[in-house]
């Protein structure tokens, strides 16, 4: 299939216009038209075969729905509301017009739910299937969520429930194995965290709640003090609820005379500890030191999803 028919292909399948997009999939730019009194916030990701998806376990409707749930978590992490993604798609010889069209399929599901629109991106090939994904999305002016927002004194709070997609990747089986293929971002809870609940600070587990709390407390300043009980997905470990990754719930953290309550946008929230004073980025979990383990590609031989 020549480069013009998949474009063709890409259209039909995210044919959605929304407020605010004058001109999307066909020209050399989307145009966008931001409303007045909002923050655009802006992020992206990959996706890599045998790192975040193998051919042989994941459908294509699995990578195009976990690519952008990867981005719509980050936008949901800063309490914003997701508006436009932009997917790069390196194609390998075995992906084929139908692989494609599963896809978008798989990404326009997610989309239709939250709201978004694909509105551009790029194609090309490679030895392996690579996608990059940009999604934004928007805030109220000054609204938005930072991880630098911390400080001594507030309580550490997690949504859902941890440890499931680790769960699901070591056994390939029922709920938690649902649970990693199609990861469900938190864009609701963290509307409502910035909106109503006025979090101080926030972000999404994607790389295990010890890395990432170690990456919150060091940009707040300030270290963390967990109390030793954690939202577990039945049948995770501990270690696999700490340094598992890809559970995509949000980590925040709110004043201790804020209440929150045990409920938001109809997931589970518990309270983990609390942060303190003392060296940025130092945990310490039921009293012991608790190491900054989690998932970095940097530091140990890239996992297969």
């Amino acid at each position: 299939m020549r480069e013009t028919d998949l474009i063709g292909l890409i259209q039909s399948l995210n044919a959605a216009q929304a407020p605010g997009l004058v001109k999307g999939i066909g020209d050399d730019c989307a145009i966008l038209r931001p409303k007045a009194g909002e923050d655009i916030l802006v992020t992206t990701d990959f996706l890599l075969e045998d790192v975040h998806f193998l051919r042989a376990t994941h459908s294509a409707a699995d990578c195009g729905w976990k690519a952008l749930a990867r981005g719509l978590s980050d936008i949901a992490a800063m309490g914003g509301t997701p508006q436009y993604a932009f997917v790069s798609l390196a194609l390998a010889p075995w992906s084929d017009a139908r692989w494609v069209r599963g896809f978008y399929t798989g990404m326009q599901r997610l989309a239709q739910r939250h709201g978004v629109v694909v509105a551009g991106g790029d194609l090309t090939r490679s030895d392996k299937v690579l996608c990059d994904i940009v999604v934004l999305g928007a805030v109220r002016r000054g609204q938005a969520l930072c991880r630098s927002g911390a400080r001594p004194g507030d309580r550490l709070y997690v949504t859902g429930l941890l440890g499931g997609s680790a769960l699901g990747l070591e056994t390939q089986h029922g709920a938690a194995w649902k649970r990693h293929l199609r990861p469900e971002p938190r864009v609701e809870a963290g509307r409502a965290l910035a909106a109503r609940f006025k979090a101080t600070a926030c972000m999404d587990l994607s790389d295990g709640l010890a890395l990432d709390l170690h990456r919150l407390c060091r940009e707040s300043g300030c270290r963390a003090e967990l109390n030793g009980t954690l939202p577990v997905f039945p049948g995770s470990s501990i270690q696999q609820a700490l340094a598992g990754g890809e559970d995509y719930e949000l980590l925040f953290a709110a004043p201790a005379d804020r209440p929150i309550p045990h409920s938001i946008a109809g997931l589970p929230i518990t309270e983990i500890g609390h942060c303190s004073k003392g060296s940025p980025g130092r945990i310490r979990f039921d009293g012991n030191p608790l190491p900054a383990a989690g998932w970095d590609p940097f530091s140990k031989p890239q996992r297969s999803s």
